[in-house]
């Protein structure tokens, strides 16, 4: 059947594109409203605690402890938009930070503590997604085992103790005040990593991909695509931002613990849920995730300025879960 143009006027959009369209508005109008809720706790903070929390130092703090976390989100929402799931990202910084801070990598300074950091954690995402892509092994038992060996493993080098950092380097890097640029290295780093995510999704091949492969994976096989490639490339980026996180951790408390990233696998996905990353995969973003942690990074703070209990604080976080997902649920229903 042959559709007409009128003369002069606008080509009539493609029905593809309105789908597209108002996925982009309801993304658009989500980041609107997570402005809105850090204004609101911006607003509560300056009622309870004004000379506290709009410090100069209590921003900067709340920047610094959103950075660790925010880069291990940055990895688990790209898994998450391809189709997947990662429970091993605590435990896997954990193991990251131990191995980095024995005293035979110390010996090789601040780039042997990173490189072994990075190392580490790519190398935990290349057993995920060798087992995810090619096992094949779900997602939820291949990286619920990984929780589990690297915690272990983790223990086991440590035997309990914590490992004190002696490079100078290192230490200098987390000293309060430190700054590069003018702002916090910490924070520096976070931004990159985050800028970098925004780009690669949003950008290239490699994101695209990500999204058709969550959205539809038989889709993207028919289309080409190389879908187990694709996976195994999510989880290798998800250990390199453990990895990465995992040395920001070092520089941030100076030593490297078994304990390390505790429940980071549950913050990092409740941050890309609130986001509006679907946990279902084929869609989600980076500016998304990075305003859900400053979202409970923020709250976190607001109760410790205002000597609230933490169970509490974990209520209220569940709370926030559980209606982003009703709020996702309602919009994805026709």
């Amino acid at each position: 059947m042959l559709t007409t143009v009128t003369k002069g006027g606008p080509a009539p959009a493609s029905p593809a594109t309105a789908p597209a369209r108002s996925a982009a508005g309801r993304i658009d109008m989500l980041h609107v409203s997570l402005l809105a809720v850090l204004g609101v706790l911006a607003l509560v903070g300056g009622v309870t605690r004004p000379e506290q929390f709009l410090s100069l130092d209590n921003l900067e703090l709340i920047l610094t402890q959103a950075s660790v976390i925010g880069v291990v989100t940055v990895g688990v929402t790209f898994v998450i938009i391809g189709g997947g799931i990662d429970l091993s990202v605590g435990a896997v910084v954990a193991l990251a930070s131990v191995w980095a801070t024995t005293l035979a990598t110390q010996e090789y300074g601040l780039g042997g503590i990173l490189f072994c950091a990075v190392a580490v954690g790519v190398g935990c995402g290349l057993v995920n997604g060798l087992l995810i892509a090619y096992g094949p092994m779900v997602p939820f038992i291949a990286t619920l085992a990984m929780l589990a060996s690297a915690r272990g493993l983790a223990l086991q080098i440590t035997d309990g103790r914590t490992q004190i950092v002696e490079v100078q380097a290192v230490l200098d890097l987390g000293l309060p005040g430190s700054k590069v640029l003018g702002a916090p290295p910490l924070v520096l780093i976070f931004l990159a990593v985050a800028v970098l995510g925004l780009l690669v999704l949003g950008r290239t091949t490699f994101g695209r991909r990500t999204v058709a492969v969550g959205g539809n994976p038989e889709a993207s096989r028919l289309a080409g695509i190389d879908v187990k490639r694709q996976r195994l490339m999510l989880y290798l980026l998800s250990g390199l931002c453990c990895g990465i996180a995992a040395f920001m951790l070092i520089v941030l408390t100076g030593s490297g613990q078994n304990t390390n990233g505790n429940l980071y696998e549950l913050d990092a996905i409740a941050a890309a849920i609130i986001g509006g990353t679907l946990l279902s995969g084929g869609r989600g973003t980076i500016t998304g995730s990075v305003l859900g942690v400053l979202v409970f990074t923020t709250i976190t703070n607001l109760f410790a300025l205002n000597n609230l209990q933490s169970d509490v604080q974990q209520i209220a976080k569940g709370a926030i879960i559980v209606a982003a997902v009703l709020v996702q649920k309602g919009r994805s229903t026709p």
